[in-house]
């Protein structure tokens, strides 16, 4: 299996490039509520500045 492609060291370990703890519950927590759907990140400037949760309802 192919390994993914890892931008260069100095994009990865740049400040803006960090998830801060507050980004990381707020997915964790959204991931958790979940059931079908969509989390999604919106990333300017290599900052994560927005959180979209789409949830889909399932019948049948």
């Amino acid at each position: 299996m192919p390994h993914p492609v890892q931008p260069p060291e100095a994009t990865r370990t740049h400040p803006a490039n960090r998830i801060t703890e507050p980004v990381l519950d707020a997915v964790s927590r959204a991931l958790g509520k979940v059931r079908y759907g969509v989390v999604q990140l919106t990333v300017h400037e290599g900052r994560v500045v927005q959180l979209d949760v789409t949830e889909r309802q399932r019948f049948g």
